[in-house]
């Protein structure tokens, strides 16, 4: 954290920032935490959350969807905010996970310099390894800030991506409900 804190004062001193004025002083160390703790978490594998698995005791083989899942990332190629929404939808066979893990998941793979591609591929993968089947779908719809605050500066558009694996690619009316435009 102490790396990234001097670095980040020395960017605001190459931007003709008066680092000893009291509104910037302590940026650098806010900064530093924020990116170690919060914004950029997911990169360290310590944070990865504990997911919680129960037995399928009721036979539930049917779809289960989790929909508008709220998460943050970061561009990998601008450091701006990436903001959107996932849902994500799976057929059980044995377990099921805990509602929230799947947030939590979600969360974590999205705390880091990400792009949405790799993103949506890596909630997938993990989602299928805890459960161990491949009948998974993404969908992730997500506001980027390179668009809309740099470049083009288009507010208006949005991106998004899906996977879809298993049972959850061959049935057009599962893909249907998680690309469906109401849940995001």
């Amino acid at each position: 954290m102490k790396l990234i804190r001097k670095k980040f004062k020395d960017i605001i001193e190459i931007l003709g920032f008066d680092i000893t004025h009291d509104s910037i002083k302590d940026t650098p160390d806010r900064v530093a935490k924020m990116y170690v703790n919060e914004i950029f978490k997911g990169i360290n594998p310590v944070n990865k959350p504990k997911v919680t698995v129960f037995k399928n005791e009721y036979g539930y083989h049917t779809p289960l969807m989790e929909l508008n899942i709220p998460f943050t990332s970061f561009c990998e190629h601008h450091f701006v905010p990436i903001q959107g929404k996932a849902n994500i939808g799976y057929i059980p066979k044995d377990y099921v996970i805990g509602l929230s893990k799947i947030h939590r998941l979600v969360d974590f793979y999205a705390r880091r310099p990400q792009v949405q591609e790799r993103l949506t591929m890596q909630i997938l993968q993990e989602i299928s390894l805890i459960l161990d089947t491949e009948d998974v779908g993404v969908v992730l719809k997500a506001n980027h800030s390179c668009i809309s605050c740099r470049g083009v500066k288009n507010m208006g558009s949005s991106t998004l991506t899906s996977v879809f694996r298993g049972k959850m690619d061959n049935d057009p009316n599962l893909k249907a409900i998680l690309l469906d435009k109401n849940y995001q």
